[in-house]
């Protein structure tokens, strides 16, 4: 029996799995009919912007499948392939969607009688979206490997899931952004009514764009690295193991669904009262519990399979597989230390007694000082990854690069699980707020939130990891189909590809925050408008107009991330009629070398201006309304669009990018 139906098999698995969840999560209780309303306004918000970020990119992939289909061979094939990545890819992120603002009124229902039972369902209902994103996935590529044997096909589904990514991330993005930092600047610094208060006009945009960015955008971010990796990984495995190479990716795939599935099983927190900072370490400790348990299990499943499959030759596939679970886990350690209360945030808290711009100062030395390590994890890895797997078995070692970058994504399900709960529990923690509920509920409803804040930032580190462990995979798929051994940097195309690629990471990183500040700008307007003309509305007495602030940030997200797609596609294409495909290859590594280091800083940063907010909220330094936390407002405004929409932006530009080369590698040679 052919290997691969053991793999779709597994990928059913994990669409089944999340029946059941979607099952489980929708038998709960809605909670009360304000509780039920907000969660409908959230979830009529999200609908819209998704509607209308379809509706784009149908015309977007309407058109890339035309010119696939007429440039690219095998015709029309690789752009069939294309639409379906485009397709398997959408569905998640809808998928995720959908369950998420049906799931935060439930879970902030379930936390009126039970903390252990809110934490398990929003935990749950973020598995949702991990586990379409691995199921989805894993079985889109491995049917079109069935009836396809030709990599540029497989390649081809790999590309559609970016183009959705460059919608769901990049837009999302600037929708989430435009909503929050508009809501804070009205609303906590003029107003000085507190977060997620229902009556800021732009509260429900807010909680809309964390389902709109940090689920449906990290999903399609997420999905765009595994399927990458993947596909990288089978090209490089058909030049070194011939049929095996492919099956061997496309197997651990499968590994990874099972034991991220026995991992999430094992969340399951039993009931536990404690104070504010107890539960947040109690929850941390359950999740994590799963993280370890998957982790094990892969490591014992991969070495059996692998040796089992290749015999002695796969050793090397084996400890580079090894090398990327242990690269991914250190980076998000090194993460947590940056972003949670520890030295570095509690220095930017320190410093933001003397005023936002020394807060500021402090956060940016922060966030550059924090790349030292992750880029040393990287680089580490890679050359390990290489030499390992070139020496068990010569040829093997650009196979090993891009087996490191799967080894990251391994057990995607569990780790997107974790990452998705957390906009989950921060909607909860909103409802709980706008609908009033008792001291005890919202406290509950906070910690989880608190543990969620930390469960994002690991997420954007390992996704900015895996996005450069992705790219590198590429890039080494790029020279293979380029036909190329060498780009050197004695060649002047080369030199003026690296400077472009370098230049491409601030352009993406100015467009992006640049529509933030236009968009928020727009949303303060219209909350400024709101309060003048709608009496009775800063008393309470009057319900804000939601939908204007929604349909003003949806709009000016459409509209701002039009141009950084359309040159994260041109700028390589121009290069490579032009110049060759050696500048391409310059254009990729300047991309790749500084896009992974301003993403690394943005997110750290960020993160870090948040949580030091956070510490200071908490009642330490002079707590709210002091001249410390109006400093930490301001830092953590400006980390905002950093951490969600410029940082997360570049993790498309290096994929993106590479894909686009790798893709019309062929016409730059016919053209060469």
């Amino acid at each position: 029996m052919d290997i691969r139906v053991w793999v779709i098999l597994a990928a059913v698995v994990a669409l089944a799995f999340v029946g059941y969840l979607v099952f489980s999560i929708l038998r709960q209780e809605e909670g009360n009919k304000k509780m039920q309303d907000l969660s409908r306004a959230i979830r009529q918000g999200a609908m819209v912007f998704l509607r209308r970020e379809f509706i784009t990119l149908t015309l977007f992939t309407v058109v890339m499948v035309i010119i696939l289909a007429f440039l690219i061979e095998p015709k029309p094939w690789v752009a069939l392939a294309y639409f379906l990545g485009t397709l398997t890819s959408a569905l998640a992120g809808f998928l995720g969607v959908n369950i998420a603002t049906k799931a935060n009124n439930r879970t902030a229902n379930a936390a009126i009688k039970s903390w252990a039972k809110a934490l398990r369902l929003a935990f749950s209902s973020g598995a949702v979206m991990g586990f379409s994103v691995v199921g989805l996935g894993l079985l889109g590529l491995t049917v079109i490997s069935i009836f396809f044997d030709d990599i540029y096909v497989w390649l081809g589904f790999a590309f559609g899931a970016s183009a959705v990514a460059l919608f769901l991330r990049v837009g999302g993005g600037i929708f989430t952004k435009s909503a929050d930092v508009g809501a804070d600047l009205v609303g906590k610094v003029e107003k000085g009514i507190p977060e997620d208060d229902p009556r800021n006009p732009a509260v429900i945009a807010d909680l809309v764009g964390d389902n709109v960015g940090d689920i449906a955008g990290m999903g399609s971010d997420l999905y765009e690295s595994y399927v990458s990796a993947l596909a990288a990984a089978m090209v490089l495995g058909v030049i070194a193991f011939k049929t095996q190479g492919v099956m061997m990716p496309l197997l651990l795939g499968a590994i990874g669904i099972i034991v991220s599935i026995i991992g999430a099983l094992f969340v399951r927190p039993k009931e536990f009262k404690g104070s504010f900072e107890e539960q947040v370490k109690k929850a941390h400790a359950v999740m994590n519990r799963g993280v370890y348990i998957s982790n094990i299990l892969m490591i014992a499943a991969s070495y059996f399979v692998i040796t089992g499959y290749l015999g002695s030759d796969g050793l090397g596939i084996f400890w580079a597989l090894i090398l990327g679970l242990g690269c991914g886990f250190l980076i998000g350690q090194v993460t947590e230390y940056f972003t949670s209360e520890h030295k570095p945030v509690l220095g930017i808290a320190k410093a933001s007694q003397t005023g936002p711009a020394i807060n500021i100062i402090e956060g940016i030395s922060m966030g550059m000082f924090s790349t030292v390590i992750p880029v040393i994890l990287v680089a580490v890895t890679t050359v390990s990854a290489f030499r390992v797997a070139d020496h068990y078995f010569a040829g093997a070692g650009l196979l090993g690069i891009a087996i490191a970058a799967v080894g990251m994504l391994i057990n995607l399900g569990m780790l997107l699980a974790m990452d998705c709960y957390g906009p989950i529990a921060d909607n909860a923690a909103g409802i709980a707020q706008m609908a009033g509920l008792g001291k005890d509920v919202r406290g509950r409803c906070e910690a989880l939130d608190a543990v969620g804040n930390t469960t994002a930032a690991l997420g954007k580190g390992f996704a900015i990891a895996s996005a450069a462990l992705a790219s590198l995979a590429w890039l080494a798929t790029y020279f293979k189909v380029a036909n190329i051994t060498v780009a050197s940097i004695t060649n002047v195309d080369v030199i003026a590809g690296l400077f472009i690629g370098v230049m491409m990471t601030f352009l993406f990183c100015a467009l992006a925050m640049k529509g933030v500040s236009s968009g928020a700008s727009s949303v303060v307007n219209e909350v400024r408008r709101q309060f003048k003309e709608i009496k009775g509305l800063m008393e309470g007495k009057t319900n804000p107009d939601y939908v204007s602030c929604v349909d003003i940030a949806t709009k000016r997200a459409l509209k701002s991330m039009l141009l950084p797609g359309v040159l994260v596609i041109l700028v390589p294409l121009l290069i490579g009629f032009t110049l060759g495909v050696e500048a391409v290859a310059g254009v990729l590594t300047g991309a790749l070398l500084a896009g992974f280091l301003v993403a690394v800083m943005m997110a750290n940063a960020g993160g870090a201006w948040d949580n030091a907010k956070k510490y200071i909220e908490a009642g330490n330094l002079g707590g709210k309304g002091s001249p410390a936390h109006k400093a930490a407002v301001i830092g953590d405004t400006v980390g905002d669009p950093f951490k969600d929409t410029a940082g997360p932006a570049l993790n498309i530009l290096i994929k993106l990018i590479g894909k686009v080369a790798v893709i019309f590698a062929p016409l730059f040679l016919l053209f060469s």
